[in-house]
C-alpha cells in the first residue's frame, strides 16, 4: 500500500515529544539546560533520530513530569514528598516480603555458593573480605541510601495494604524530614546557586544528613529527579570552587548513575560498557576507563557478563576484571565474545530475582491430567493451552484481543478442577473487558482484589493467568513471581506486537526468545476489516481492506491545525452520527503530550467542544474525561465527579477515586486524548488515531500497531504523514532495549537440564 485512500487503510505513530521537557530540567545554579544525547542513541533533534528515543517517551515524560522537576518550587517538592510517604510502607513491605521468600528458598535450596551472582551490598561485602584475606586493603562499603528507611518503616501485611505497590523510580526516604534537617539542605543549596524550594525533595532523596553529604559530595544533587549534569556541575563549582574538575571522582561517579537510571527511562536495565564509556567521554570525563573502574570499585555501578561461565572463579569477578583491563568484552571457549555490561543494583536485584523465580515455577510445578477438560474446549487453540498448562509450571500464550478467550476459558478449565485460578489484566479497562472474577495485577499485588495471601505471604492460588503481559515491567513481574508459591503455575498471555511496559525491562519478549517454556500462539484472529488490517501490520504490511460498515476510516489533513479540527469534528460529531458510538467512548490516540498535536492541545480543543467549562476543580469540571497516573507507566481513564475537602472525586472504569488538591495538578489530566503508551493494554468502541505531518520521524510498526489496536468497533485516522506510514510498518520494528533476563534464564534452566 502506499498512500491509503479514503475509507482505506491508516495510521502511523510519530515522534513522542513533549516540547515541555524543558519543564524537568528546571536550572540549577544558572547552568545550561539543552538536551544532550542518550549513551547508544541519537537526540530527538539530530538527524537520523532514533525511533526506540522517541516511541518510548511517552511514559518516560509522564514519569518525570510527576516526579516534579528540579526547581519547579516549593509545590512540586511538597507533593514528591507526599508521594513518598505514601508509598513507603508499601515498598517496605515489598522488601519484607522478598526476604521471606529469599529464607524460604535458602532453607529448600542450601547454601550459595560464595560469591556466586552477588549483587549491591552483598557483593561489596564480599570484595571487603577477599581484599582483607588477600592482604590488600579493603574497599570502603557504600551504605545503601535507604536502608535507614528500610529498617525503620514497619511491615504491613499484604491484605492491609491501601494501595497498589508500585515500583518507585525515586529514591526512597522516611516519610517525613525533620525541619531542620530541610532548613540545612537549604542553607546548602542556596550557598551552590540552587532554589532553596528544592530542599524537600532533596532531603526526600538523600536522607537526613542530605546537607553535610551535599558538601562532601556536592554531585549527589544528580540522584534528585529533574536535576541535570550541568546543573550538578554548577553547584559543585559554587561550592568547591577551584577543587573540582571534569575528572573528580565524585563526578564520574554520579554520572554513571544518572546514565544507567535515565537509560531505565527508555527501557534498559542495563548498558554496554563501550556506550556508558562513551557517554562519559561526551560529559569531558578525562579517563573514562579510569572513572568506571573507580564507580565500579565504589559500588556505584554493577558489572556483569552473562552467559562466561569459568569453574576457576565468579563470572561477574572475571567481567570486573576485564573492565578494569579495558575490555569491552570476552570470549568463550566455543562462542563468539559476550559484551560487559553495566547497570545499577536495582535491576540487577530484579532480573535476577526474577529469572529464580520462573526457573523455580518451572521445576515445582507437578505434571497433571487435564485431557478431558482440554477436550471440552471451546477452540483447539484453548485446548491446546489446556494441556500445555497441565504439564508445565511456565506457559506463554500469544495472540490478539479475539485470544484473550483462551487463557480466561483455560480458568475456567482449572476451576472444574477444584484448583484456585486468577485472571490478572493490566489494568482497569482490561479487568472489565473480562467480566466477573478478573483483578488487576496492581490490585492483587496490594491485596484489595484477588484471593490474598497465605501464611508464607504467597498469593493464595494454584494458576495465575497475566494478561496484557508485554506491560509488565521487571520489577512489578519480579514482585509477582516471588509472591507465587511453589508448585503454582503462571501463564502470561499476551499480543506480542505492541508496544513494551513503558518501565524497564521487557519481560514478556525476553521471555520469548528465550524458549525455556511452552509457547502457544493462538490461531484465533481478530475479526472484521479492524482485525484484517492489524493483522497485516503485525506481519510488516499495510493493507488495504474493505470496509463497508466504514470500520476503518481515512481522513487526510495537510497541517496541525486542520489535523486538530479534523479530530474534534470526528469525536464530537462524524463518529457518533455514522457509526453510532458515542463521544463519551471515542478515544483519541496522538504522538506525544507537547507540541500542536499532542495530547496538551487536542485536551483544550476537546473540552472546549464537549465538555466547556471555567475548571473550578483545579483546571477540571464534572464529567470531564481525565487521565490519573497513581505512578510512572500506570494510566487509568476516567471522569470527574466532583471535589470536596478530600480532592477530585473520579470514576475509573467503575472504581471510585480521591485524589489529594495538592496532587492534582502533578497525576491528574484530561483524557480525551492519549498517548499510544498510555492506551496500551485498554481499548474503546471507537477510536481516532491522529498522525500529524512531524510525526513521521518517529514512525515504527510497535507504535502502529498499538494505536490501531485499541478500536473494537471503528477506527478513525487523521493521516498527514504520506508515505511514511507503510515506510514504518514495513521497515521500522521496535528498538532494541538491553536487558539480562533472557541470558540468565538461558543460563539457570540450560543448568537444570
Amino acid at each position: 500500500m502506499t498512500v491509503p485512500s479514503r475509507g482505506t487503510t491508516p495510521g502511523s505513530p510519530a515522534e513522542d515529544r513533549d516540547t515541555a521537557d524543558a519543564a524537568r530540567d528546571a536550572p540549577v545554579a544558572g547552568a545550561d539546560t539543552a538536551a544532550e544525547p542518550e549513551p547508544g542513541t541519537e537526540t530527538e533533534a539530530g538527524t537520523g533520530a532514533a525511533p526506540e528515543a522517541v516511541a518510548e517517551t511517552d511514559e518516560a515524560d509522564e514519569a518525570v513530569e510527576t516526579e516534579g522537576a528540579a526547581g519547579d518550587g516549593a509545590k512540586s517538592a511538597e507533593d514528591a514528598a507526599a508521594q513518598l510517604s505514601e508509598t513507603e510502607a508499601e515498598i517496605a513491605a515489598q522488601r519484607e516480603l522478598r526476604a521471606r521468600i529469599a529464607r524460604r528458598k535458602a532453607e529448600k535450596e542450601g547454601p550459595i555458593p560464595a560469591g556466586t551472582k552477588l549483587s549491591g551490598q552483598a557483593a561489596d561485602l564480599l570484595a571487603a573480605v577477599r581484599a582483607m584475606e588477600s592482604g590488600q586493603a579493603a574497599p570502603a562499603v557504600p551504605v545503601a541510601p535507604d536502608a535507614p528507611a528500610a529498617a525503620a518503616a514497619p511491615a504491613v501485611p499484604a491484605q492491609n495494604r491501601p494501595r497498589a505497590p508500585e515500583p518507585a523510580r525515586a529514591a526512597t526516604a522516611a516519610p517525613a524530614t525533620a525541619p531542620e534537617a530541610v532548613a540545612a539542605v537549604g542553607a546548602v543549596l542556596v550557598e551552590g546557586g540552587a532554589p532553596r524550594t528544592l530542599a524537600p525533595q532533596v532531603t526526600a532523596t538523600l536522607g537526613e544528613q542530605a546537607g553535610e553529604a551535599l558538601r562532601k559530595d556536592p554531585w549527589l544533587l544528580l540522584s534528585v529527579p529533574g536535576v541535570r549534569p550541568e546543573q550538578a556541575d554548577g553547584f559543585a563549582r559554587a561550592l568547591l570552587g577551584d577543587g573540582c574538575g571534569p575528572g573528580d571522582e565524585r563526578r564520574a561517579a554520579a554520572l554513571v548513575g544518572w546514565l544507567l537510571e535515565r537509560a531505565a527511562v527508555r527501557g534498559h536495565t542495563a548498558l554496554a560498557f563501550p556506550a556508558v564509556r562513551a557517554a562519559l567521554s561526551e560529559r569531558s570525563v578525562p579517563d573514562p576507563d579510569e572513572a568506571l573502574r573507580h564507580a565500579i570499585a565504589g559500588g556505584a555501578v554493577l558489572v556483569f557478563q552473562d552467559g562466561v561461565e569459568d569453574a576457576a572463579g565468579d563470572p561477574e569477578d572475571e567481567a570486573a576484571d576485564g573492565v578494569a583491563a579495558g575490555g569491552d568484552a570476552a570470549g568463550t571457549a566455543d562462542g563468539p565474545a559476550v559484551p560487559v555490561l553495566l547497570g545499577l543494583d536495582r535491576y540487577a536485584l530484579a532480573e535476577e530475582s526474577l529469572a529464580d523465580g520462573l526457573a523455580r515455577l518451572v521445576k515445582t510445578a507437578q505434571e497433571a491430567s487435564w485431557a478431558e477438560a482440554a477436550a471440552q474446549a471451546p477452540s483447539p487453540s484453548a485446548g491446546e493451552l489446556i494441556r500445555a498448562v497441565a504439564g508445565h509450571g511456565l506457559v506463554v500464550h500469544t495472540g490478539g484481543e479475539a485470544a484473550r478467550a483462551e487463557p480466561v476459558a483455560l480458568a475456567e478449565a482449572v476451576r472444574t478442577l477444584g484448583l484456585r485460578p486468577v485472571v490478572a489484566a493490566h489494568g482497569e479497562n482490561g479487568r472489565r473487558r473480562l467480566g466477573a472474577g478478573a483483578v488487576t495485577v496492581a490490585g492483587l499485588l496490594s491485596g484489595t482484589e484477588g484471593p490474598g495471601r497465605d501464611a508464607d505471604g504467597a498469593l493464595d492460588l494454584d494458576l495465575l493467568v497475566v494478561l496484557d503481559a508485554p506491560q509488565l515491567d521487571v520489577e512489578t513481574a519480579t514482585v509477582l513471581v516471588e509472591s507465587l508459591p511453589d508448585g503454582a503455575r503462571l501463564v502470561l498471555s499476551g499480543d506480542p506486537g505492541v508496544l513494551w511496559s513503558a518501565g524497564a525491562g521487557r519481560v514478556f519478549a525476553d521471555l520469548l526468545a528465550a524458549r525455556v517454556c511452552p509457547q502457544i500462539a493462538s490461531r484465533t484472529p481478530d475479526p472484521g476489516p479492524l482485525g484484517e488490517l492489524v493483522s497485516g501490520i503485525g506481519i510488516g504490511e499495510l493493507n488495504q481492506v474493505e470496509a463497508p460498515g466504514k470500520e476503518v476510516v481515512i481522513v487526510p489533513v495537510r497541517d496541525a491545525g486542520e489535523a486538530v479540527h479534523r479530530t474534534v469534528q470526528l469525536v464530537a460529531d462524524s463518529v457518533p452520527r455514522a457509526i453510532g458510538v458515542p463521544s463519551g467512548q471515542t478515544q483519541v490516540i496522538t504522538v506525544g503530550h507537547g507540541g500542536a498535536v499532542g495530547t496538551r492541545a487536542l485536551n483544550v480543543a476537546l473540552k472546549e467542544r464537549l465538555n466547556p467549562g471555567p475548571g473550578r476543580f483545579g483546571g477540571f469540571d464534572p464529567a470531564d474525561r481525565v487521565a490519573y497516573v497513581p505512578a510512572p507507566g500506570r494510566t487509568l481513564t476516567g471522569s470527574v465527579v466532583s471535589a470536596d475537602a478530600e480532592g477530585l472525586r473520579l470514576d475509573c472504569d467503575g472504581v471510585p477515586v480521591v485524589v489529594p488538591g495538592e496532587l492534582v495538578e502533578s497525576l491528574v489530566r484530561h483524557g480525551w486524548a492519549l498517548t499510544a503508551h498510555q492506551a496500551a493494554g485498554m481499548r474503546w468502541p471507537a477510536v481516532v488515531v491522529v498522525l500529524p505531518g512531524d510525526s513521521a520521524q518517529g514512525l515504527n510498526r510497535p507504535w502502529v500497531y498499538t494505536a490501531f489496536s485499541r478500536g473494537e468497533r471503528h477506527l478513525s485516522v487523521v493521516h498527514g504523514v504520506d508515505q511514511a506510514l507503510a515506510q514504518a510498518v514495513a521497515g521500522v520494528g521496535a528498538a532494541e532495549r538491553t536487558t539480562r533476563l533472557r541470558a540468565l534464564l538461558e543460563g539457570l534452566l540450560t543448568a537444570a537440564v
